[in-house]
């Protein structure tokens, strides 16, 4: 990336927006351009606090009269020699159309000059004015190697403290995805915590890189306690997970294979498509980041809400692999298709941004989404190529059933031997996982507040006071099961085997 800001100002490129949240990282690496035998350029630094300084000198005063934007770009102007010109945070002033018209007075006269003009910024925020002038990059963050010095730098601070070679390497991956100074403070706690660095010590790395990473408030670190066996039937969702454990290996691309790019699970409520997602994180080992939609929607600037998603997914993509995890898809992006009307195209934007992203993406992030109304999908979402596979989760047969009772019995009791599971199963016919655990919770306070233990009795009375989903929404889930049963592959073994023999 520096080498590319390099060539963008040797080119005499007027314009450059930075997109970053590193300021001194990314002014230390404009400063080693402007250090180059080819092209040699003081820097100077603007801020609305204390307009325009000269990078390296002191800013508690203020050298120039240049604390109001417009002000400080005429002074660059005046300029003549060679310089480069750092306007930190000038996002906010950037649309006042004095502003904007300085911006462009100034790249008018650079074109006889080696000057060039650097905005940046944490958020992207262009005007139309200027995005014929202006090149945007999005500054990425620390790799292994610039990670590996500040680790470097941490160890040598502690003499005689020396790391192997695997130690250092889980200790860099641990850190992807932390901004430079977050790795240093992560390292440093990690020191102070335990007195050195060690392989042990990547557990507190990890813990405060997810709290970092909570700390965005779109991207949540998930952990989960089950594993995929903990969920009842869906044999053939679990054998084509199963199959793809190794997917994002060394040995998977030797071999020729493809990075896998996402999977669709739609389903009725309940049924377990939420926690398929979060053990597959566990079958996989890898992180499971859950992006939060309902948070990246932030109307109080125009552009907040892009920004919120470019900046989740670039957190997602810089601790690759990983598995993102959308529930609710529906829910997510239902009104994208008339979103001018509501919300000036900000959902619209959102959504092309987020196809754009899925299509071209080269980093292992696997997308996992769920979705219960497939009709407020939009079709973009469900054409060939943009999931790997679309899953459909049906209500649980019999069999399944019994499994799920199994399942919940055993968390809370060792001795189901005394409950005919294969009654119940058939009594709760049409229920989801989710409504068979909750009439065995009933079941269990109805005995709990007669203290006593529950039994079979109870379990049935719960089940046949319950009205399921699938009764009081009938229509809705018979729509569901016709789409799925030509467009959607069943994540259940019987149903699967049973289409491979039709066909």
């Amino acid at each position: 990336m520096q080498e590319e800001i390099s060539i963008l100002i040797q080119a005499q490129y007027p314009l450059i927006y930075l997109v970053t949240s590193e300021e001194e990282r990314t002014e230390r690496a404009i400063a080693m351009i402007a250090q180059n035998k080819n092209q040699q350029r003081r820097v100077f630094v603007w801020t609305v606090t204390h307009g325009i300084v000269e990078y390296g000198q002191s800013r508690h005063i203020t050298q120039h009269n240049t604390v109001s934007p417009e002000a400080a770009v005429q002074w660059v102007i005046q300029q003549k020699e060679p310089g480069i010109y750092i306007f930190k945070d000038l996002h906010p002033f950037i649309d006042s159309p004095a502003t904007t018209r300085w911006l462009r007075d100034a790249i008018a006269s650079f074109k006889a000059a080696q000057k060039t003009i650097v905005l940046m910024s944490p958020m992207q925020q262009v005007p139309i004015e200027l995005e014929k002038e202006v090149v945007v990059i999005d500054y990425p963050l620390p790799d292994l190697t610039e990670l590996n010095q500040v680790l470097s730098q941490q160890l040598e601070k502690t003499k005689g403290r020396r790391t192997t070679t695997e130690t250092r390497e889980k200790l860099l991956k641990a850190a992807l995805g932390l901004t430079r100074d977050e790795a240093e403070k992560v390292y440093r706690k990690a020191q102070v915590k335990a007195g050195r660095l060690t392989e042990a010590e990547v557990d507190i790395v990890l813990s405060e890189k997810k709290q970092l990473i909570r700390r965005n408030g779109i991207l949540e670190y998930i952990e989960e306690d089950e594993t995929i066996d903990a969920i009842g039937g869906l044999e053939e969702l679990k054998r084509w997970l199963k199959q793809r454990s190794g997917a994002f290996t060394e040995r998977a691309r030797e071999y020729g294979l493809p990075q896998p790019k996402g999977m669709l699970i739609l389903g009725v409520p309940g049924c377990g498509k939420s926690l398929i997602a979060k053990t597959t994180s566990r079958l996989w080992g890898l992180p499971l980041l859950r992006l939060d939609m309902g948070r990246v929607y932030d109307g109080s600037m125009v552009g907040r809400s892009e920004a919120n998603l470019r900046n989740a997914l670039k957190t997602a993509e810089s601790i690759s692999p990983a598995i993102l995890f959308i529930d609710e898809l529906d829910k997510s992006f239902a009104g994208s298709s008339g979103s001018a009307d509501s919300d000036g195209g900000t959902s619209s934007r959102i959504f092309g941004s987020f196809l754009t992203w899925m299509q071209e993406k080269t980093s292992p992030v696997f997308v996992m989404a769920t979705a219960n109304r497939v009709e407020r999908l939009p079709g973009e979402f469900l054409r060939k190529g943009r999931f790997d596979e679309i899953f459909f989760v049906d209500l649980p047969n019999k069999e399944e059933r019994q499994q799920i009772f199994k399942i919940h019995l055993s968390k809370r009791r060792r001795d189901i031997e005394r409950f005919d599971i294969e009654q119940l199963a058939t009594i709760c016919d049409g229920f989801s996982g989710a409504e068979i655990e909750q009439a065995l919770i009933a079941a269990m306070y109805e005995a709990f507040a007669q203290d006593r233990e529950f039994t079979q009795l109870d379990i049935i009375a719960a089940i046949k006071a319950t009205l399921p989903l699938s009764r009081t929404m009938t229509e809705q889930v018979t729509a569901l099961r016709d789409w799925a049963r030509q467009r959607a592959r069943p994540a259940a073994a019987s149903v699967a085997e049973y289409q491979r023999m039709e066909f």
